[in-house]
């Protein structure tokens, strides 16, 4: 597949990564607090969608192993909001076995080529670490969300989602930066601004 297909790709799903950020950046400074629209959610499920797409048509495991850690955590949060059920049956099927269908449909004669993900000669080994321990920090946050979602039976971005956030952002874009990836890069930079303001507005309303 030509190059730019693949980016266009990348950027579209980084362009609604990042819309979702200004989406809830925007409500919460009208708020003076931390708020998380239902936007949020599906933005960040539909963005999901084709960053994982991206990731394996750039051989990059890294990219597709934090697509697939988040991926039902966000339906999960949608389910809490009770926007889940409003989007269409077809479209929730389709969207909750996306990873299977996209994995299925990839596969190299009945097989997934784990070897050629892993033995991508554009990316040693210890930059794959460092890409894998950079997406599982940054997953983290989803975790840490979907945990304390659970617990108060509220979807909501705690001061430890954004904490997390900010540090794998910092990780992601050193290994952006090392691997030349033109999407990461633009798609964590603008991150860290957003990252670091809700922090803010958290410190702010807790004192």
């Amino acid at each position: 597949m030509k190059d730019w297909i693949i980016y266009s790709i990348g950027f579209l799903a980084q362009i609604l990564f990042s819309s979702r950020l200004v989406i809830q950046w925007i409500t919460s400074e009208k708020q003076r607090k931390v708020i998380t629209p239902s936007t949020f959610w599906t933005l960040s499920l539909v963005a999901s969608f084709l960053l994982f797409i991206y990731g394996y048509l750039r051989l990059d495991f890294a990219i597709m192993l934090g697509q697939g850690l988040t991926y039902f955590i966000y339906i999960r949060n949608l389910q809490l909001q009770g926007k889940w059920v409003k989007f269409p049956k077809l479209m929730r099927y389709l969207l909750m076995f996306a990873p299977l269908f996209i994995t299925i449909f990839y596969y190299n004669n009945n097989k997934i080529d784990i070897e050629l993900l892993f033995k991508n000669e554009a990316i040693p080994v210890w930059l794959l670490v460092l890409g894998i321990v950079a997406q599982i920090i940054f997953t983290l946050r989803f975790v840490y969300q979907w945990i304390y979602a659970e617990r108060n039976k509220e979807s909501t971005l705690p001061m430890g989602f954004w904490l997390l956030s900010l540090i794998g952002a910092i990780l992601i874009l050193s290994y952006a930066i090392i691997r030349k990836d033109p999407v990461l890069f633009i798609g964590h930079l603008f991150g860290l601004i957003i990252y670091s303001r809700n922090l803010y507005l958290i410190k702010q309303n807790n004192d």
